[in-house]
């Protein structure tokens, strides 16, 4: 599915609060954006029966302390069963989701800290990783430059 559908789609099927549907068409650009360093237009991602994303804590090795939460995008659903434990546990299921929806939804999952895209079928060494915090970031600098650019200047008259 191409980038400008996956857009509708979050448009579509935003909640009709008169806000989100606006909200989603000003951020956009900055979910193409990043969408394009990236190789897939659609990632599968390993969820739970209740349909909640799996999440993956990683320690640093210099500083066993120090962690992450990452939810992994796999670019095949091979590469489920390959690099996961998805093949353990019946209870977990891999899910198609386009690219968009999945960088869209990272807004909202406060204890992820990144979502890594695995981009190269086969391998786990080739990844892309997304922060959340840059990517709320991004998304409150577009939304502050939209809202400038619908200001009135103040020589108008």
């Amino acid at each position: 599915m191409d980038l400008k559908r996956q857009i509708e789609l979050l448009i579509n099927n935003a909640p009709r609060d008169g806000l989100t549907p606006h909200l989603v068409s000003a951020i956009a650009p900055v979910l193409i954006s990043i969408t394009k360093r990236l190789r897939h237009s659609q990632y599968y991602v390993l969820q739970s029966s209740e349909e909640n994303w799996v999440l993956t804590t990683l320690s640093n090795r210099a500083n066993p302390g120090l962690e992450k939460r990452v939810v992994y995008a796999f670019p095949t659903i091979q590469d489920v069963s390959l690099t996961s434990a998805a093949g353990l546990d019946p209870q977990m299921l891999a899910k198609i989701v386009p690219v968009t929806h999945i960088l869209f939804r990272l807004v909202a999952l406060k204890p992820v800290d990144s979502i890594v895209f695995l981009e190269t079928p086969g391998e786990t060494t080739h990844t892309c990783e997304i922060k959340r915090s840059e990517l709320l970031h991004l998304l409150e600098q577009q939304i502050k430059q939209q809202q400038t650019g619908k200001q009135i200047p103040p020589n108008i008259a």
